[in-house]
């Protein structure tokens, strides 16, 4: 197992931990990333039932994905930035924002999701693998 991957705000009042490797890394072009990113798109990393240690008091709001999921976002109540989001129903799902990493480097994307939604101006890998919407679960 590689090291593990930490990441915080911007003023490092709420820092994560987490231990495993993630299952995707994904660039997301939907309007809720568009506007929470303030660009094209957010990039996140996904992890599923890895070890995660938050610290710091993070802000939360929920909100309902265009696929119907409920999303709990997490950012820094002091510096305003996006730090990791979770999903409620599905409590073994930690997903870190690429940029909040402390190695941002380690992030590789491998695939785009919300095409449907992508600006012109976004130039995205083209050869990377992309979905209109969400991709199928297998």
């Amino acid at each position: 197992m590689s090291k593990p991957f930490r990441g915080g705000c911007a003023c490092e009042a709420v820092r994560y931990e987490v231990t495993g490797e993630p299952v995707a890394m994904v660039d997301c072009q939907c309007r809720q990333c568009q506007r929470a990113s303030g660009t094209g798109h957010a990039s996140h990393m996904v992890f599923a039932g890895a070890e995660v240690v938050v610290t710091g008091e993070a802000r939360t709001f929920d909100m309902i994905g265009d696929g119907g999921t409920l999303k709990r976002k997490a950012f820094c109540p002091t510096c305003g930035s996006p730090v990791y989001m979770t999903f409620p129903d599905v409590p073994a799902i930690f997903i870190a924002r690429a940029a909040s990493l402390d190695e941002p480097a380690r992030y590789a994307p491998q695939f785009v999701t919300w095409t449907v939604a992508a600006q012109s101006w976004d130039c995205i890998d083209p050869t990377l693998t992309s979905f209109e919407r969400m991709p199928p679960s297998s």
